[in-house]
């Protein structure tokens, strides 16, 4: 068993080995002839291709905008639909105009039918005359194709049912006569 040579005073340091490697790493390529070139098993030569970098155009390596990559995820997902569906929501008061958002307000949407409850019997009427200016102004501010259907809701009577039970009939108002 031989023992490794301890590097003495006067001999090589590590930057000559480092340079002596190299020369050598050097002298061997060119003997192969192959610099640049690597061989196969089946006796062709392969070109070794550098890696370059996306230069001044655009590529997909590049950082992207949060907002370009949330759109190329919904869309991959599925969820473009549900998305415009949301701006609806989000953007009522733009779409619509602030005089018809004052009085109603989206509820529910779902298979591109929008619900509506307005405040008042009167605001629901004027909705459902308004419909169809209502449906145009909604596709130009989100899409064409996203709402389809407006149904329009009057406001919300209110219950009379107290507790687990309830009997049929009138209920309370049917005290007076």
């Amino acid at each position: 068993m031989s023992t490794p040579e301890v590097a003495r005073p006067g001999g090589p340091t590590g930057s000559d080995l480092a340079r002596a490697a190299l020369a050598a790493a050097r002298a061997s390529a060119k003997e192969r002839g192959a610099q640049g070139v690597r061989k196969t098993g089946r006796g062709g030569a392969v070109r070794r291709r550098r890696r370059r970098w996306s230069g001044p155009g655009p590529d997909d390596r590049d950082p992207q905008p949060l907002g370009r990559l949330a759109s190329r995820i919904a869309a991959e997902r599925g969820w473009t639909e549900r998305l415009a569906g949301g701006q609806v929501f989000a953007r009522w008061g733009k779409l619509v105009g602030e005089d018809v958002a004052e009085h109603a307000r989206p509820v529910a949407f779902e298979d591109g039918e929008l619900t509506v409850q307005a405040d008042s019997t009167a605001w629901a009427t004027q909705l459902r005359l308004l419909q169809r200016e209502l449906l145009k102004r909604i596709a130009a501010g989100v899409g064409d194709g996203v709402v389809h259907k407006l149904k329009v809701q009057g406001p919300a009577a209110p219950s009379w049912r107290y507790g687990p039970r309830h009997v049929p009939g009138r209920g309370p108002r049917d005290t007076y006569g």
